[in-house]
C-alpha cells in the first residue's frame, strides 16, 4: 500500500517561544497523528554541528551520510552538478552567494532565501569571482544564480557547514576547518574584496551579496544520491538536487499519484522561523494544515495510503510521528499536541 514521508524543516516551536507558540497552534492533523501515532525524537544535536537534523536526516536517507560521518556537512554539490547537467571530475564544493550582517562584534550569515539576486546580477559577481579563484589555481563552475561550484581536489579533510546551520549565528564558528581551511580564507577574502565596490552591489543599495558560502564537497560521480523514494514533491534548495523527478507540493496531486513511497518536502516554515516571525511562522503552519496536511489524513482514514510519517524538526532535533490508518482508528485517545512541546533541559 502507498506510504508517504512529510518533512517539515523548522516546524518545531522555538524554546524560546514554546509557551505561548503550542497555545497558539491550532493543527487538528498534526494533533491526531501526534497522539495516536508512533512519535520518536532523536537525541537533540551537538550545537555546532556542521548539518541540521532535517539535512542529516535527508542525507542518510539519500545515502550521502559520507559528509556527516566526517563530521561536516553532506556531499551535496555532485548531486547538484549532475542534475544541472555539469560533469566535470574532480572534488567539487557548492560556492553560494550570500550576505553577511555585520553584528557588533561578529559576522552572522543571513537566511539565503531572503536574498534576492536574478541573473544579470549573478553572472556578474561569478565573473569576478572566477578571476579570483583561477588566480589561485580553481576551477569555478555556474550552475544557476545561486548555485556556483568550485573545484579543489587536495581538500578532502575540509569539514563545512551547511547554510542553514551557519545562518543567524557568528560564522566563525561554522567557517569551514581542516585540510584547505587557509587557502579557502585568503580566496574567500579575495573574492569579498572584488565585490566590496562592484557595480552590482553599488547599484543594489540595501542588501549587498558580500560573500560565498563553501559546503557541500564530493567527487562528481561519486557522491550522488540514491532516492529510495518513487515519488518526490516539493524540494527546494539543496534538496530540488536529490531527486531531478521531484515535483511541486499539491496535496490532490499527491493523493491521485498514490506513490508506492513517496516524500513531501515543505520549507515554508524556514524562513519565517530563521527570522523569529512567529506571527508568520504561525500563518504559514494554518496553511500547511489546512491545503496539505488535513486532505492527507483524510486519504489515510479513506485507506488510500498505508501509512503517513510526519517528520517536525528544528535546529535541535527530529521528531518522527509515524501514523497507519488502524492507528487512527483509537477513538479513545484525544488528539494532541504535547509530543511537539521542547524537550526540558537537563539542567
Amino acid at each position: 500500500m502507498p506510504r508517504l514521508d512529510i518533512l517539515l524543516p523548522f516546524s518545531l516551536p522555538s524554546p524560546d517561544h514554546a509557551a505561548d507558540l503550542m497555545r497558539a497552534l491550532d493543527l487538528p492533523s498534526v494533533a491526531l497523528l501526534a497522539a495516536r501515532g508512533r512519535v520518536q525524537s532523536s537525541s537533540p544535536r551537538d550545537a555546532f554541528a556542521r548539518a541540521l537534523p532535517h539535512e542529516a536526516w535527508l542525507a542518510q536517507r539519500f545515502g550521502l551520510a559520507r559528509g556527516l560521518d566526517a563530521g561536516g556537512s553532506p556531499p551535496a554539490a555532485p548531486a547538484a552538478m549532475a542534475a544541472l547537467g555539469l560533469a566535470d571530475p574532480g572534488r567539487w564544493f557548492l560556492l553560494q552567494p550570500a550576505h553577511l550582517h555585520v553584528a557588533r562584534d561578529h559576522l552572522v550569515l543571513t537566511d539565503w532565501r531572503n536574498l534576492r539576486i536574478d541573473g544579470a546580477e549573478s553572472q556578474a559577481l561569478f565573473a569576478a569571482a572566477e578571476a579570483a579563484c583561477a588566480a589561485q589555481g580553481h576551477a569555478l563552475r555556474y550552475g544557476d544564480e545561486r548555485t556556483w561550484f568550485l573545484r579543489a581536489d587536495d581538500w578532502t579533510g575540509l569539514k563545512t557547514s551547511t547554510m542553514d546551520a551557519a545562518c543567524g549565528h557568528n560564522i566563525d564558528i561554522w567557517m569551514p576547518k581542516g585540510t584547505g581551511e587557509r587557502a579557502w580564507r585568503k580566496l574567500q577574502n579575495e573574492i569579498q574584496m572584488e565585490w566590496h565596490m562592484h557595480a552590482v552591489n553599488e547599484a543594489r543599495g540595501g542588501q549587498p551579496i558580500n560573500t560565498v558560502w563553501l559546503w557541500g564537497g564530493g567527487l562528481c560521480g561519486e557522491d550522488l544520491p540514491v532516492s529510495p523514494y518513487s515519488a518526490t514533491y516539493g524540494a527546494s534548495g539543496w534538496t530540488a538536487y536529490l531527486d531531478a523527478s521531484a515535483q511541486p507540493v499539491n496535496a490532490e496531486h499527491v493523493i491521485a499519484d498514490a506513490p508506492q513511497y513517496g516524500l513531501v518536502i515543505i520549507d515554508a516554515l524556514s524562513a519565517p522561523a530563521l527570522a523569529g516571525d512567529w506571527s508568520a511562522w504561525l500563518a504559514a503552519w494554518r496553511d500547511i494544515e489546512s491545503t496539505l496536511l488535513a486532505p492527507l489524513v483524510a486519504a489515510l482514514r479513506e485507506g488510500r495510503f498505508d501509512g503517513i510519517n510526519l517528520l517536525l524538526a528544528d535546529g535541535e532535533r527530529l521528531l518522527d510521528i509515524a501514523a497507519s490508518r488502524a492507528s487512527l482508528r483509537k477513538f479513545w485517545i484525544r488528539p494532541s499536541l504535547a509530543a511537539l512541546a521542547p524537550v526540558p533541559s537537563a539542567s
